[in-house]
């Protein structure tokens, strides 16, 4: 059985070497971390419901038991964009790459009765967009495709029998390629490491730390913090990021509170800070410090955002759990800056998520389907003097599904 068990993490581990792709909802963030918290929009911080509770609280690694998830989501955005002037609108779809599927892995193990440890490998986000017609009036095809994969070893230690803490070390990589942007060469400091490189990829180390605490007899609080992971550079594409290539991944933090409401019934909520302005390549302002790829160069202009989620489990009966859920989060993408993210219109903002997990002897079987609605962040700015306003527009559907083997 020991040996049944490590093929099957082997196998898994295996699969989920390859390339992640990309997962943009909370910006570029995923909004959940496994297939149970993908039900619930991504609640977890004090809602740990399987082996990657340490993607959303590395505390949660304590109180989830022994057991092994595996999941796969698929997942399916329609973006583009709409180019608005005097003389009518022009559509321009960026979904010639229609939909990606993204595994995931989560372990744990309780040592004792106080110390629990784990293991979870999941995509953190990513952004792609695949243009037919290049946007920017060049020849050929345009867009980017950029992934994230987080490996996170955890260990969780329950200092009183209300009160965990946890510790995840994790260990990020990523991956980026851009086409046809060539026409931004003159605004970039090293134009020929710009666009057209192929895939360029880095890796980084950041730590989590979280905290649970059961305050009251049906009430448990979470707090969470995920570093900054300092990030190889891309170095085919120093023209394009600043600080030469450099794109580092934010931090981010929350609170959450679990309140058993009844027996069967559990309700949650996760607040979340991202701080996606704190990332020169991502935060700072086109033409704000520099060209493209300087020290303070020209970025996308994004916004730090804060994420509300709410969820409700509730237990049907001893085999039947069912889950729904809600998020809302603040839009990234400023009005002023949508020509250049033309090439990531992370512009979506809510979640509505229905899940449902059914147990059957030694395991669980587990799905949740998202229905994320269009956004449309409209320019305000034109894309040149007297030319058209480039207006940002996305949606998405997410289905998941998972098995977890319960030891």
């Amino acid at each position: 059985m020991k040996l049944q068990k490590l093929s099957v993490l082997a196998l898994a581990l295996a699969s989920l070497g390859q390339p992640l792709s990309a997962y943009a909802t909370n910006g570029y963030f995923t909004h959940g971390y496994g297939v149970r918290s993908q039900g619930v929009a991504g609640v977890g911080i004090a809602l740990p419901q399987d082996g990657l509770a340490a993607a959303s609280n590395p505390a949660g690694t304590a109180l989830v038991g022994d057991r092994l998830d595996l999941g796969l989501t698929y997942f399916k955005p329609d973006r583009g964009t709409r180019f608005r002037s005097g003389a009518g609108t022009t559509e321009l779809s960026a979904n010639d790459t229609t939909s990606f599927l993204i595994p995931e892995l989560g372990y744990t193990r309780q040592i004792s009765p106080f110390l629990g440890v784990g293991l979870a490998i999941y995509g953190n986000g990513g952004m792609n967009t695949d243009y037919a017609v290049n946007p920017f009036g060049a020849p050929g095809r345009a867009g980017i495709d950029m992934a994230q994969l987080f490996v996170t070893p955890s260990v969780a230690y329950r200092v009183h029998e209300n009160h965990t803490l946890g510790l995840g070390v994790t260990y990020a990589h990523q991956r980026f390629e851009a086409r046809g942007i060539g026409g931004f060469a003159g605004m970039s400091s090293a134009p020929g490491a710009l666009s057209d490189r192929g895939h360029d990829s880095g890796s980084g180390w950041g730590i989590k730390l979280g905290w649970t605490g059961q305050v009251l007899p049906t009430l448990r609080l979470g707090v969470n913090w995920s570093s900054r992971i300092e990030m190889d550079r891309f170095d085919k594409y120093r023209g394009l990021f600043a600080e030469g290539g450099g794109f580092d991944i934010p931090a981010n933090y929350g609170l959450g509170l679990a309140w058993q409401a009844l027996p069967a019934l559990t309700l949650a909520a996760d607040w979340q800070r991202i701080e996606f302005g704190s990332v020169r390549s991502v935060g700072n302002h086109i033409n704000a410090g520099g060209p493209l790829g300087a020290a303070n160069g020209s970025g996308f202009g994004w916004n730090n955002i804060s994420v509300v989620k709410l969820g409700a489990i509730y237990a049907y009966d001893q085999r039947l759990t069912l889950r729904a859920g809600v998020s809302r989060a603040q839009q990234a993408v400023p009005a002023s800056e949508t020509f250049f993210n033309i090439l990531a219109p992370g512009v979506v903002r809510n979640h509505y998520s229905l899940g449902a997990s059914y147990r059957i002897q030694g395991g669980e079987l587990s799905a949740a389907y998202t229905y994320v609605p269009e956004v449309t962040v409209s320019g305000n700015t034109p894309v040149q003097p007297g030319g058209p306003y480039a207006d940002l527009h996305m949606r998405q559907n997410i289905l998941a599904v998972g098995y977890s083997w319960l030891f």
